[in-house]
Order: structure tokens, then C-alpha cells, then sequence
């Protein structure tokens, strides 16, 4: 307990930046079964990988089992010369992080059996590169090693070189990065990692430095150190490399045993709660020093203790640190108050100077997360947040064909005439600047005022720039500012003797011509693939959005998503769906040459977002195809054995290890999801083996909710689902009669987040009818739309208007 304590903020962190971070139990598990059956202990580096703010959290200190291996140098990579004179196998390929390595002069292939014929024919080892097209320390070691012909030619001469889009195959990072984390105690991107001809790893780092450096080898002297070891010892490496697949089997594995029960929920909810508490930033919010991460985990689990514990002291404080934590963010620079939407973290405390990359993902879970945050709260500001995301999403990310894009990246170049990108060149601002483009007075002020003093004062701007020297060592925000409100428009409205309804206009006005001025700006790299668990989540966003607030475009909006889901990433001769599609050239979606079949997040992330959606819109075509998906998903993934459900299916034989992910990170795990998913469609549908099937993955993950429920709040929040009875409420009624209306509005407005939503139309020919025939049961009182409310096999009375109803709900 003390060990997993002490771990813990580590793994939190690594759990955020999407590491795919195992549990510090079953992580030093591993560990010590791979010392114990190699005879070796993973040998400590002097030096982490860099220094740089945006460097620190992107991976761990980089060891391997045979080497002492050292990440980190400099960072300003030699100048690019434009010229394409090499092309690989990876012009072939869709994934626009594949495309990016298409002309380094190192031979690439993609994953897949012509690479691993070449690697068993030539009897050479692999040289497996993993990242994604968003990635900051990628583009570094592109630049530095993978530009570079003479390393180019090394790695050639030498291995059998494979690049992955951890993105386009999340099950083949999973699997390396567990090697990675339990021999180096870190993990992150890019992933380096040398495979026998026959996959199995057998060293292991995330970035290295083209050059030696002081006590640390450098990339060229690692591929050589290597290179001869397998050429002298061979058979040596691959008897360790068996010893040490078989290691990670055992080390990852989980079990509880069928005998095990559900683990208490009063007290993992206390547990997970304290842990919370303990390290929350009361000042600033959050829920560690820095870096920060947005954490929608967090908040939903938070909002949903609210919602058990309104009137106690637990329930105050959760719903505090929620809506504090929001707030903050909302103010601070991870926010664009120019371009809308939010960055993936803040490198300080404060909420300040982010790593400026926008991910889908994101965008998704904290649309929801600021919606939940106005139905506890009230506040339009959480409303109007909920609104910038989605204005951002859907003008940014979105593809013609309905589908959301996955990232844009950190890095841009300053100006069109810029050699060298930069983070963040693309959002950030001098004082100089902002004079110039907002010199406009202000008539009404009671001094010489212009529209630059008001938008500076209310944003932070300096002189010199307001990022801290500290926060940018390589002096790429130096005179810089990045925007975080530092004052209200009551005190800016104080310090310039205005009305603060006229701060509010000039504020706004100040953004939209700053927003004009920033699109001629050379744009960030946008990674225009289109993941299914991804767009999942953004169409949960939109849908619960557009339920909560009132806006028919964001459920319209979500539900061209969801087609765009089922033409495009849905095979419906096999009914699985598939993983990724693409923009092409033309503007049309594209797959690839081997379509990449769906993974369980995928299922359970898409499968949440059409119950979400036929919530929102009552199609029933929705809540169909989400029985038909879970169906599938059980087929596919579920361990009939020791129970849970796998990350990948069988059919890839390459893939070493079948993993069952035991963390919610960037996103919420498959395995939490789909256990409140279970619980939701076993009530829709009557269905008590689905509602088994969840207790079962509960049980599974017992170990952990019962040591460490801050790493996995989304797994709690399973749990709570199956210990509070749900809540069905029904609504006989015509969809759109305002009668019917005025009940579901009722019940949008408030956080009830342990129920179901079903609209009875009357129509006993519909699916709807066919699945749940208690709905025929049902009839109008008194000829006006009537809800009717159950719980633990009890139904209240029925009620026709909302007063009734908002009684029943919060009952």
C-alpha cells in the first residue's frame, strides 16, 4: 500500500499523456519476473530525457534490459533542405503520421508480414518506431535521426525498420509499451524498441539524441552497440527475449478468481474520493502540481458523488473541486480564447503555458464534462464553454462527410518565409501585435484608453512576454504571450472606469479580429484520420450538449456523425466495425489497402455515444444498432475465462500479448465504459446477463479499485451504476407535440445521471415496442404527454408535468 502510494502521481502522470500505463502493481509484477528470468536488473540512466517544458512529461526515463541508454540533447534539429530524394514503402500507406517518414532515407515498412518475411529471411533483428503525427518529440528525432544518411544507412544495413501509427494500432503500442514501462519505469512517444525477428522485445527506450552526450549514448552509438551484440550473440538475445515475453504474459495478466465479488462500492467511492482530495490544487484546481491534465474522468466522477450527496459536506467539496477545476481551465492558456477548444495539458500549475496540440479526444469528454458542469450548476459560463468546443470541433475538425478529424499539432511555422516550426507560433502573441491590430479608443473610459490596454489588462499581456524563462529553455515563447485571463470584466470594467457590459463587447470584438488576423497564420499540421472510438466520443459531446442546452444543430450534428460512423467505419456483411478512415486527396474518405478492424474502445466508446444519441433524439435506429454492436463486442473481446474484456480480438497473430487495459488515461478505459454501456442497454432491453456481465468486469479490476480508484474513476463509476439502481424514465408522448417536449426539456435540465431515457410514441410496429414490450402498457393521462418513472421494478404514479416529474427525478 505504501509502495503503490509513493507510485502513484507517477502513474497518474503517465496515465494522462495516454501511455497505455499499466497498474504500478501489475507494471512492477512484470518487472520482476523479467529480472528474475533474465538474471538482469534493467539498468538506471543518469539523465532523463531532456529538460525542455513540453519535454518533461512526454515520456519516461529511457533504460533497456542489455544497454544503458540515455534520451534527451538538443532539441533544434538541423535545418531541413525540402528535398524529397528518397521514398519508402510508407508512400503507400493512409495514416498521415506514416506519410510524414515516406521520404527518410531510412528503408520503412508499415506493420505487417512483408516486414517480418524480410526480418526471418535476412535473420536480422527489428527496429520498431512508434508515435503519432501530432507528436512534438517525433518530429525531434525525425528530424534529427531519421533525416539523417548516415544513420539512415546504419539502420538499413542493420534491422528491418517498421513504423506504426500508435493511433491507427493501439493494440501493438499497448503491447510494446508494456515491455517499455516495466523495464524503464516510464513510457511515451516515440516509442523505440528492438524485436527478434519473431517480435519478441528485447530493448526498449522512447527518444534518444542523434549523438553521445555526457553519460549518455546517443541513437547512431545505441544502433551499432546493438547491431554487433546480435551479431555475436544471437541465440543469447533470443532466449532472453523468450524468457522475457513470458514474463509480461504472467506480469500483465488479471484474474480474480470466479469465486470474487464486486468490491464494495460505499467504500471504493470514499477511496477514490480521499484520493481525489489529497491531491487537489485548491487554488488553482486540478489534481496534481504540474503538469495538468484536463482529467473529464475526474469531473465525472465528481458530478456523479454530487449527485449521491447533495446536502453533505463529500458532496459540496466534490462538486467544488469539479466546477473550480473547469473554471480555472476555462481562464488559463490550455484554453484558445482565440480559436476555441482546448490544448492536451498545461505544463505548469497554473494552467498557463500548454502543450499546444489539440486532440479530438479531448474535445469530446470535456464537452460533456462542461455540460454536466451548467446542469449542477446553473452557470451559463460552463454553457458557453460547452458551446466554444463544439463551435471549434465543428469548424476545425469536422470532414464533409460527417466524420471529426483526430489532432491538430503543437508545432507551426512562425511566418510563411519560417524554416523551423515552433510550439505554439500559431496561438501566441506579442504586446507589439496586439497594439497594432486593436488600436481603436475607447470613448467611454475615464482615461485614454485604447482597445489593446483593455484586452492586455484582461489577458495578462506583457512587454516582454508573459511565459516564464523557466517554461521555455529553448527560447521559443521568448517576448511571447500566451493568453490566460487574469482579471474579471467586473475589475477590468473597475480599471478602466467602463460598464461591464461594454468590457464584454470589447472583449469580444478584440477576439473575433484577432481570430481574422490568426487564419493567415501558416496552420498547424491537422491530422485529418478518423478514428471510430474518437468520433464516439465527440458524438457524445454534441448529443449531450445538444439535450442539455436546447440545440437541435448539435444533435443534427451528431447524428450525420453517426452515420458517417455506419458508411464508413461499419463492415455490416461481418457487423464489426473498423478502426480508422481517412481524408483523400480529392476530398473523399479513403481506407486503407488492409482495412484495421476495431478494437474495444472502439465498441464501447461508439456504443455509448448511440445510446447517447437516441437519448437526444429518440431515433431508434440509434439504441438498435448500439444491441447489435454490443453483441459483437461480447463475441469479440469478452475472457469467458477469467472475465473482462481484452483490448484486441485473436485474429492478429502478430499482436504477442492480449491485454486487458487496467487505467483510464486520456480516455477512459474500454472496460469502464463498458460496464455502465452493460448496465444501460440491460435496462433498455431486459437483459440481466448484461447486467452480470458488468458486476464480472467490476470484479475483474477488484484489485485495483479496492488500492488505487483514483486511476480508474470511470471503473468506479461503473460500480456505482450497478450498486444505485437506475432510474427508467419513460415519456409517453409524440416526439415533437410541445406537451412531450416540455417533459424531456424537464429532464435535461437536470443532473440525473443514474437513469435511462425511452420515448413510448405509441407505434407497437417500431423496434422500440418489439424490445421492450411494457412500453404497450403505457398510455396518455388525461390525453397529454405522461412520464412515467421506475425504479427497482417499481412505477411511480404517472405524472403529466414537469413540476411532477422534476420531483420524481430527484427523489
Amino acid at each position: 500500500g505504501a509502495l503503490a502510494a509513493a507510485a502513484l502521481p507517477t502513474v497518474i502522470m503517465l496515465r494522462h499523456l495516454g501511455c497505455a500505463t499499466r497498474s504500478v502493481h501489475s507494471l512492477r509484477r512484470a518487472a520482476r519476473l523479467i529480472r528474475s528470468a533474465t538474471g538482469s536488473r534493467p539498468r538506471a540512466l543518469t539523465a532523463a530525457a531532456g529538460t525542455s517544458r513540453r519535454s518533461y512529461p512526454r515520456r519516461g526515463l529511457g533504460r533497456t534490459i542489455f544497454l544503458s541508454m540515455a534520451t534527451g540533447g538538443s532539441v533544434e534539429p538541423p535545418a531541413s533542405s525540402g528535398r524529397k530524394r528518397h521514398s519508402n514503402r510508407l508512400i503507400h500507406e493512409k495514416s498521415p503520421y506514416l506519410l510524414q517518414h515516406a521520404h527518410n532515407p531510412v528503408d520503412w515498412y508499415p506493420w505487417g508480414p512483408e516486414a517480418f518475411a524480410k526480418a526471418k529471411k535476412e535473420h536480422k533483428p527489428i527496429f520498431l518506431s512508434v508515435g503519432y503525427s501530432t507528436c512534438h518529440w517525433c518530429h525531434v528525432m525525425e528530424r534529427e535521426s531519421f533525416e539523417n544518411e548516415e544513420i539512415g544507412k546504419i539502420m538499413n544495413e542493420n534491422f528491418v525498420c517498421i513504423k506504426v501509427d500508435r493511433e491507427e494500432r493501439p493494440d501493438v503500442d499497448k503491447v510494446y509499451m508494456a515491455f517499455v514501462q516495466a523495464t524503464t519505469g516510464g513510457g511515451g512517444w516515440p516509442m523505440s524498441v528492438w524485436l527478434t525477428p519473431d517480435l519478441k522485445p528485447f530493448a526498449g527506450g522512447t527518444y534518444f539524441a542523434p549523438e553521445d552526450g555526457s553519460h549518455r549514448p546517443g541513437f547512431k552509438t545505441v544502433l551499432k552497440n546493438l547491431a554487433d551484440q546480435w551479431k555475436r550473440d544471437r541465440n543469447g538475445i533470443i532466449e532472453r527475449s523468450n524468457k522475457i515475453l513470458t514474463a509480461l504474459q504472467k506480469g500483465v495478466a488479471m484474474s480474480s478468481g470466479r469465486e470474487a465479488v464486486p468490491p464494495s462500492c460505499p467504500q471504493v467511492m470514499e477511496t477514490c474520493f480521499q484520493q481525489l482530495t489529497n491531491s487537489y490544487d485548491d487554488e488553482y484546481g486540478g489534481f496534481r502540481e504540474s503538469p495538468k491534465f484536463p482529467s473529464p474522468v475526474n469531473f465525472n466522477f465528481l458530478f456523479r458523488l454530487w449527485a449521491l450527496n447533495k446536502t453533505s459536506e463529500k458532496g459540496a467539496r466534490a462538486l467544488e473541486m469539479a466546477l473550480h477545476t473547469l473554471k480555472m481551465m476555462a481562464f488559463g492558456g490550455i484554453h484558445d480564447h482565440i480559436g476555441q477548444g482546448f490544448h492536451r495539458y498545461s505544463t505548469d500549475r497554473h494552467w498557463h503555458v500548454p502543450h499546444f496540440e489539440k486532440m479530438l479526444y479531448d474535445q469530446g469528454q470535456l464537452a460533456v464534462s462542461y455540460t454536466e458542469a451548467y446542469q449542477t450548476s446553473g452557470d451559463k459560463f460552463f454553457a458557453d464553454i460547452a458551446r466554444d468546443i463544439l463551435l471549434y470541433v465543428s469548424r476545425d475538425l469536422s470532414d464533409e462527410s460527417g466524420g471529426f478529424y483526430s489532432a491538430e499539432d503543437a508545432d507551426s511555422h512562425p511566418s510563411a518565409d519560417s524554416v523551423e516550426k515552433k510550439e505554439g507560433a500559431f496561438c501566441v502573441w506579442t504586446e507589439q501585435e496586439i497594439r497594432e491590430l486593436l488600436p481603436d479608443p475607447v470613448s467611454d473610459a475615464t482615461q485614454t484608453t485604447t482597445m489593446a490596454d483593455v484586452f492586455a489588462y484582461y489577458y495578462g499581456m506583457k512587454r516582454n512576454g508573459n511565459v516564464e524563462p523557466a517554461q521555455d529553455l529553448h527560447g521559443e515563447l521568448k517576448n511571447k504571450n500566451v493568453l490566460i485571463v487574469r482579471y474579471s470584466p467586473q475589475l477590468t470594467a473597475v480599471k478602466f472606469g467602463l460598464e461591464v457590459e461594454k468590457v464584454k463587447e470589447i472583449l469580444s470584438t478584440c477576439r473575433n479580429r484577432l481570430y481574422e488576423v490568426r487564419k493567415h497564420r501558416p496552420c498547424p499540421h491537422l491530422d485529418s484520420k478518423m478514428v471510430a472510438s474518437w468520433n464516439g466520443l465527440m458524438i457524445s459531446g454534441f448529443a449531450r450538449a445538444g439535450a442539455v442546452l436546447g440545440e437541435k444543430t448539435y444533435i443534427l450534428r451528431a447524428t450525420k456523425a453517426a452515420t458517417f460512423l455506419k458508411e464508413h467505419l461499419f463492415d455490416s456483411n461481418t457487423g464489426r466495425l473498423l478502426r480508422s478512415c481517412y481524408r483523400g486527396s480529392e476530398g473523399v474518405v479513403e481506407q486503407g489497402a488492409t482495412p484495421i478492424s476495431g478494437f474495444l474502445d472502439d465498441y464501447a466508446f461508439v456504443i455509448r455515444s448511440l445510446i447517447d444519441l437516441y437519448e437526444a433524439s429518440f431515433e431508434e435506429q440509434w439504441l438498435e444498432w448500439a444491441l447489435k454492436l454490443q453483441e459483437k463486442q461480447d463475441e469479440l473481446f469478452w475472457d469467458a475465462k477469467e472475465f473482462g474484456y481484452f483490448t484486441d480480438d485473436a485474429n492478429d497473430a502478430s499482436v504477442l500479448l492480449r491485454l486487458k487495459e487496467d487505467q483510464d488515461g486520456a480516455e477512459p478505459s474500454g472496460n469502464a465504459v463498458a460496464a455502465s454501456n452493460l448496465v444501460r442497454l440491460a435496462n433498455f432491453t431486459n437483459r440481466p446477463d448484461w447486467t452480470i456481465r458488468s458486476k464480472q468486469i467490476v470484479t475483474t479490476f477488484e484489485k485495483l479499485l479496492n488500492g488505487i480508484p483514483m486511476a480508474l474513476p470511470e471503473m468506479v463509476i461503473g460500480l456505482m451504476t450497478q450498486y444505485h439502481p437506475l432510474k427508467q424514465v419513460m415519456i409517453r408522448g409524440e416526439r415533437e407535440a410541445p406537451d412531450t417536449q416540455e417533459l424531456i426539456q424537464c429532464i435535461n435540465a437536470h443532473f440525473v445521471p443514474n437513469k435511462i431515457l425511452l420515448l413510448a410514441d405509441g407505434n407497437s410496429e417500431s423496434f422500440l415496442y418489439q424490445t421492450v414490450p411494457f412500453l404497450s402498457t403505457l398510455e396518455l393521462k388525461d390525453g397529454k404527454a405522461t412520464a412515467y418513472v421506475c425504479q427497482n421494478f417499481s412505477c411511480s404514479l404517472p405524472v403529466t408535468t414537469a413540476a411532477e416529474l422534476k420531483t420524481l427525478l430527484l427523489k
